[in-house]
């Protein structure tokens, strides 16, 4: 997921305007969703677990709200052409599902969240043209690095 995001970063950073810009991130979110699935698929697998089993569930319960929130605050901002604010917000409510979630799961998950929300929170106060790098150091760099940790110190 961090890779397919610090493309969707550069393809985003060439659009000429707001709405090409925004559904290149909504691509890249349908993109980073379908690995995610493909990845919790095999890891089931892998374990012989059902994909729904029950710490997966309580995580998808619980990180679901503040997904649906971003969702439907994304149309808000939008259309008022607040679209400087969609960045901070996207990462600050992701990191909120994740650290919501990540109660469910090993304790670096709430860690990988609250590193979302701290990235959100200044990119709330940044310059629109600093959201590209802000989403690609979010959703490309942290998930990298937090990747790289659960792979090394939990097997993935």
């Amino acid at each position: 997921m961090g890779v397919s995001a610090l493309g969707a970063a550069v393809i985003a950073s060439q659009q000429t305007t707001s709405g090409a810009w925004l559904l290149t991130w909504l691509i890249e979110g349908a993109v980073a969703f379908l690995l995610g699935a493909i990845t919790l698929q095999r890891k089931a697998a892998s374990l012989d677990l059902a994909v729904m089993s029950g710490p997966a569930r309580k995580f998808a319960l619980s990180f679901t709200p503040a997904i649906v929130a971003a969702g439907l605050l994304t149309v808000v901002l939008f259309r008022a052409h607040l679209t400087v604010a969609i960045p901070g917000m996207w990462l600050l409510l992701y990191g909120v599902g994740v650290i919501s979630g990540g109660a469910f799961s090993i304790p670096v998950v709430p860690v990988m969240g609250f590193s979302f929300c701290v990235l959100g929170a200044l990119a709330l106060f940044c310059p629109m043209a600093w959201g590209n790098a802000l989403l690609a150091a979010g959703f490309g760099g942290l998930h990298i690095i937090f990747g790289l940790v659960i792979a090394r110190r939990y097997g993935g």
